[in-house]
């Protein structure tokens, strides 16, 4: 896969799920849609599709579904950090397997305390990193995992085998600055918050991954491409509103997606696996569907049927 394929709008892919298994139909359903859509890639099993929370035979089964449906039209990226660094192996030469163009990888999960040394983080994407020829894209932690600054990290970070990027988990745009800055050029950097997307382009972010992509994608990727062409003003309306829209449905986002993917696409993405999700209040379908056209009108993107 060309390097120059890492960049544009990937939706942080939804697992639909059914008692908490990947529902092979809907997960079909929704990867054709994306495709479809002409989308810029696809990122699978992150924090949006749940990853860590299922078992490691059913990460392998929505990799497998993914990658067959698309068979090569779009660049998919596969999140394979899981509780141990041997699952995550395992995950990550599974992904090889399916000719996925890339893996990506939380940092240890719940022994990384914070304001910790970095080096068990290192140790994890290390041995997840040299376990494949894949290109490798590990979580950017910022200073929020360990007491280095973000110069020391980047530059132990890139001498990891098969580094080629990140997925930055932070909003601040002054860390993204710093890791551009001290990566010299030689990381693909991809934006995690959706309200930064525009904004985290002229950070030097080369893409953009997020949830709001399954729903909003096509909008998204037409004025994240206005505004790296100069129209700031579209831009600017479409963020001011699209931040709105994200701070109106964060306390319950995940029964918000459900009933919007339902409503505007007719699939469905399930319960999420509790607790994630469980304090989540219900949404009328008139709530959703209008903010779903407040931003639809100002992108001036026609949906997908």
């Amino acid at each position: 896969m060309a390097m120059n394929k890492m960049q544009g709008v990937w939706p942080a892919m939804m697992t639909p799920l059914t008692n908490g298994k990947p529902n092979v139909l809907e997960l079909e359903k929704l990867t054709e849609l994306l495709i479809a859509q002409g989308l810029d890639g696809l990122y699978l099993l992150g924090s949006t599709g749940q990853g860590v929370l299922l078992s490691e035979s059913d990460r392998k089964l929505v990799t497998e579904v993914v990658a067959s449906v698309n068979s090569g039209r779009l660049p998919i990226i596969v999140q394979v950090g899981s509780l141990t660094t041997e699952e995550s192996i395992r995950l990550a030469k599974h992904a090889a397997l399916q000719q996925i163009d890339g893996i990506s990888s939380v940092g240890p999960i719940y022994y990384q305390a914070p304001g910790g040394s970095s080096s068990m983080a290192l140790n994890h994407y290390k041995a997840i990193a040299k376990a494949t020829d894949l290109p490798f894209f590990p979580y950017q932690l910022g200073q929020n995992a360990f007491s280095e600054s973000i110069s020391d990290f980047v530059q132990k970070l890139l001498e990891l085998p098969n580094i080629t990027g990140m997925k930055l988990t932070t909003a601040n745009l002054l860390e993204i600055v710093d890791i551009f800055n001290h990566s010299d050029g030689k990381l693909i950097l991809f934006s995690g918050a959706d309200e930064l997307m525009c904004q985290a382009a002229l950070c030097g972010t080369t893409g953009a991954i997020g949830t709001s992509y399954n729903l909003w994608g096509q909008e998204c990727q037409y004025v994240r491409k206005e505004f790296l062409k100069g129209n700031v003003a579209l831009a600017t309306q479409f963020m001011l509103a699209f931040q709105e829209v994200i701070f109106t449905i964060l306390p319950n986002v995940w029964t918000f997606f459900r009933l919007a993917m339902k409503t505007r696409f007719d699939i469905d993405i399930g319960s999420t696996v509790a607790p994630l999700g469980s304090d989540n209040e219900t949404w009328s379908e008139d709530e959703v569907i209008a903010l779903m056209e407040k931003i639809t009108e100002i992108s001036t993107i026609k949906k997908v049927q």
